[in-house]
């Protein structure tokens, strides 16, 4: 299976470079129609068959020596979130936070940070790539998803993962109505990577407690897709059948902007 992988990302490496082109030429405005909405549709169709289809549930992303860990990770998305409840949450050290575990599941949980470093925890060296074209290696460590939500029990229904998070990106009105409800980070995924080894929420990168820039006090670490999938300043964790109830109903706030939902390398 080491093999598979490698192989695999150079050929999906090759397609979105011949998308690339194609929106330097112009597609852009073809996007904005509903024959090039069904067209990127079937892209992001076509791309998680292709995942599927050549690797199992298990098989890993490559993983890395300490020598390959990058000097200067760069942050991606918020950096510092303005948000109150999370400035303060920083300023005590994250000792009141909690997350919060709901919706399918048989018993709902409230962990703290001390809860979920007393679970089982994996650390894995990964690369991180950037949908703006960057990428570096980090040493991340966490829980798996999966010890979590075998904690909480999933009820048949169960179909996805909502990661809410603590960064308001805008209000509604786009901004201009002070009394609009905010819009805040969210992001998605389904149970096979839900379950998958290397998903995990990450506390600690290179050994030392996730700094702010970094997603703290918990980061969704995805390691099979690309980067804006990989959450940051996860605050509630919601199991659901449907995503259709979450802002535009794409699965994410990148995704209702135009994004693939599933972002597989």
């Amino acid at each position: 299976m080491k093999r598979t992988a490698p192989h695999r990302r150079r050929v999906l490496r090759g397609a979105a470079g011949l998308l690339g082109a194609a929106a330097l030429g112009g597609c852009d405005r073809l996007a904005g129609t509903p024959f090039g909405q069904r067209a990127l549709k079937l892209g992001e169709d076509a791309n998680l068959f292709v995942q599927r289809l050549l690797l199992t549930p298990q098989s890993l992303a490559r993983e890395f020596p300490e020598s390959a860990i990058s000097a200067d990770f760069k942050p991606n998305g918020t950096i510092d979130p303005p948000d109150e409840a999370y400035k303060a949450l920083v300023a005590d050290g994250f000792s009141g936070f909690k997350l919060a575990v709901g919706g399918l599941v048989e018993a709902p949980q409230a962990l703290s940070l001390a809860d979920l470093r007393a679970m089982p925890a994996r650390t894995q060296i990964t690369r991180h790539d950037c949908v703006e074209g960057w990428s570096s290696i980090g040493r991340w460590t966490g829980v798996p998803l999966a010890e979590i939500l075998a904690r909480a029990g999933l009820k048949p229904t169960a179909r996805y993962i909502v990661f809410h998070c603590a960064d308001t990106m805008e209000l509604a009105g786009g901004g201009l109505d002070e009394a609009g409800t905010p819009i805040q980070y969210y992001e998605s995924i389904d149970l096979t990577d839900a379950y998958h080894p290397q998903t995990i929420l990450a506390y600690d990168m290179n050994g030392q407690a996730l700094p702010v820039q970094h997603g703290a006090p918990l980061r969704l670490r995805l390691e099979r897709q690309l980067g804006y999938k990989m959450a940051k300043y996860v605050m509630r964790v919601e199991v659901v059948d449907s995503l259709a109830r979450f802002g535009d109903g794409r699965g994410g706030y990148w995704e209702d902007r135009g994004y693939e939902w599933y972002a597989g390398i």
